[in-house]
């Protein structure tokens, strides 16, 4: 079968097709995040609120390093999805390999950067010397492991491109489920610490990453990878990086900034550590709707962009812009509600619960403002815009959350201040992306 009718996001339905591209993805988060949390619990839970501060401090530099690849990614995904809303058959295969040969230099750059660097960073973090040494065995152990990580995210970018959001559900179930079985079987019977769990998440990662590579040596369409074409073209590695690097850079400013705010948190004690990382592994399920829409407006879009069906086009956005935002506050008011309830899943200690608590309780009420954030950056990078939002987040979510914890901050040291700098940067962003819209739609590329 040479088609993609089954999956194409140009025909039928438009809301049919986001919601059942969405919901598997949002299933899948949702076991990703469950194979992520399950690190925290298990290790808060049989380690100890050290062991959780250490795994809990490391989040920042993980997602620093990969989430850069993740950018070009989610470029490559772009330029696919739009060769497919366009039938041009030649170009699909050319950026499905091109795509897989850029995956496989990234995995070998980011394991020998990320273990190479990863006690420098965390002292570069001011982490604490009882947390420093397990935080960086954790850091090493998650690196040199990093190839699973990087591959499997870049196999699944070339199914969702192609509207085919199942298959990775699959995967995570069945990765996620071992995870899980491996963090107590590693922490239970051979009695290791946060390096049994950082073993037990990069075994998982590569089961799923083999079963992805399983499903796109033998699928019958033009997305099949033949491991004889895996090389770099030119004209599609060009066409990656002009969608790709802005979303990495994007992604690594971001994630640049929670480094530095890391290093803020960590001035409080491994306490506070330990329960705002616990919220962070919380905020993760709160934020999966918006994940879900996201990558499938990125889908929709660039396929209807690339076959010229901009009133289609217009019909989704608006879709996936309400359903985003209306799901993502439901959700931040149910944890506003229940955060000290959830927060003691992770850990019984009061501070640890407290610190957790009170973030939540300043943040979950304007999720809103982030969903609209997320979805609007998506549709931006559908329609060849991706320039916009990594310049809206670096200023708003990256150069203002800095610049006033390393100002206001250093003269008013107060925990709460890292809080609150979250929803009201969620805010500036959401009135940038609505004018740039504005724009956008006078000019008629929406």
């Amino acid at each position: 079968m040479n088609d993609f009718s089954t999956n194409l996001m140009t025909e039928g339905d438009y809301r049919k097709k986001i919601i059942f591209f969405a919901i598997p993805v949002f299933i899948g988060n949702l076991f990703q995040q469950l194979y992520n949390t399950a690190d925290s619990l298990i290790v808060g839970n049989l380690v100890g609120s050290s062991a959780l501060a250490a795994v809990s401090s490391t989040g920042s530099i993980i997602f620093l390093v990969i989430g850069f690849f993740m950018g070009f990614s989610m470029g490559a995904g772009v330029i696919i999805a739009r060769n497919i809303g366009a039938n041009d058959k030649a170009n699909i295969s050319k950026a499905v390999h091109t795509t897989v040969a850029m995956g496989l230099f990234f995995s070998v750059f980011i394991s020998i950067l990320g273990v190479s660097l990863s006690s420098t960073l965390l002292r570069w973090m001011q982490t604490p010397q009882e947390v420093f040494e397990p935080a960086s065995l954790y850091l090493k152990i998650y690196f040199g492991g990093a190839t699973g990580l990087i591959m499997y995210n870049t196999f699944v970018g070339i199914l969702q491109a192609s509207g085919d959001s199942k298959h990775p559900l699959y995967y995570l179930i069945f990765s996620s489920l071992i995870n899980i079985v491996l963090d107590v079987f590693f922490i239970i019977v051979f009695h290791m610490g946060v390096d049994g769990a950082a073993l037990a998440t990069i075994i998982s990662q590569f089961l799923s990453m083999l079963l992805a590579l399983h499903r796109l040596l033998h699928i019958g369409e033009d997305i099949r990878i033949d491991i004889h074409k895996i090389a770099i073209d030119k004209a599609n590695m060009k066409e990656i990086i002009t969608f790709g690097l802005p979303t990495a850079l994007q992604a690594c400013v971001i994630d640049l900034s929670n480094l530095l705010i890391q290093s803020y948190i960590n001035s409080f004690g491994s306490l506070a550590m330990a329960g705002i990382g616990a919220y962070s592994k919380l905020e993760g399920f709160s934020f999966l709707p918006v994940t879900s829409f996201s990558m499938a407006m990125s889908t929709f879009v660039s396929q209807n962009f690339g076959a010229k069906k901009k009133e289609r086009m217009h019909q989704g956005i608006r879709f996936g812009l309400i359903g985003s935002v209306i799901s993502i506050e439901c959700i931040g008011i149910l944890f506003y509600l229940f955060a000290p309830v959830l927060m003691k899943g992770f850990s019984q200690n009061p501070d640890v619960i407290y610190y957790g608590t009170e973030r939540a309780r300043v943040c979950s009420l304007f999720y809103c403002l982030l969903g609209f954030s997320h979805v609007t950056s998506a549709v931006m990078r559908g329609v060849g815009k991706p320039m916009a939002p990594m310049v809206v987040m670096l200023i708003c979510w990256c150069a203002i959350r800095v610049l006033v914890l390393f100002t206001v901050g250093m003269v008013y040291h107060n925990i709460y201040l890292t809080f609150w700098i979250y929803p009201i940067t969620w805010g500036l962003s959401s009135v940038a992306y609505l004018w740039y819209m504005g724009r956008l739609k006078k000019s008629g590329v929406l």
